[in-house]
């Protein structure tokens, strides 16, 4: 996730990359992941994966996320699968101020999670399906780090590129990070294009005759 990449996809949506993996035929829109609190920033990282089952006989020695956080680079994204539930928290305000010191974008979630007012004061950006305020102790537990996951009816394997906004999350392999940047950034263009023609004064007929947008995808 080099330097160019990262202000590439910051110029994008995650609609325009969600369109651009529709259009090379890639899996990565994931649904129902949004912000957690107003502020959250759009963010975009390589992700760090952590998978969690439900707690049992078999103990965790640590507290989950914990492994993920040393993990991490400055700017990457721990992703967390907890298959969508929402009976219990996997992140907290704990988790979160490790994760701001060590430098980590941020955090998307396929779960719920706690401690919102944390995530404020910290300022670290946190996407996730819901709150909630039980504990993930003796609920859930970290499987693994860092080894691929399902997130969102996604998959996802450590060091691909993960963007988050208010429209919510997307995956993109990463060895397929040129192409679909390329033809997201088309895409980009393409709308602005048309909504600065619409702001012109031109109909939404015309523009969209014009365009061709029902195909633009093809």
């Amino acid at each position: 996730m080099n330097s160019d990449y990262r202000a590439r996809f910051g110029r994008l949506s995650t609609t325009n990359v969600s369109d651009a993996l529709d259009a090379l035929g890639l899996k990565g829109s994931t649904y129902g992941i949004s912000p957690t609190w107003e502020g959250c920033k759009k963010i975009v990282g390589e992700a760090v994966t952590v998978k969690l089952v439900s707690a049992g006989l078999t103990k965790s020695p640590n507290h989950l996320g914990v492994h993920a956080i040393e993990a991490a680079k400055e700017g990457d994204i721990i992703l967390i699968d907890n298959s969508g539930r929402l009976d219990v928290s996997c992140w907290g305000g704990i988790l979160a101020n490790g994760a701001k010191a060590k430098g980590v974008s941020g955090v998307v979630i396929d779960g719920a999670c706690r401690d919102l007012d944390d995530y404020v004061e910290a300022d670290l950006s946190v996407y996730a399906r819901g709150p909630v305020v039980a504990t993930a102790r003796g609920r859930v537990m970290e499987e693994a780090t860092n080894v691929m996951v399902q997130f969102g009816g996604v998959q996802v394997r450590p060091k691909d590129i993960v963007m988050a906004d208010r429209s919510g999350v997307v995956v993109v392999p990463q060895e397929k990070a040129e192409e679909v940047l390329q033809r997201a950034e088309v895409l980009f263009q393409k709308e602005e294009d048309m909504i600065k023609e619409i702001r012109n004064g031109a109909s939404m007929l015309e523009v969209d005759t014009k365009y061709n947008y029902e195909k633009m995808l093809k």
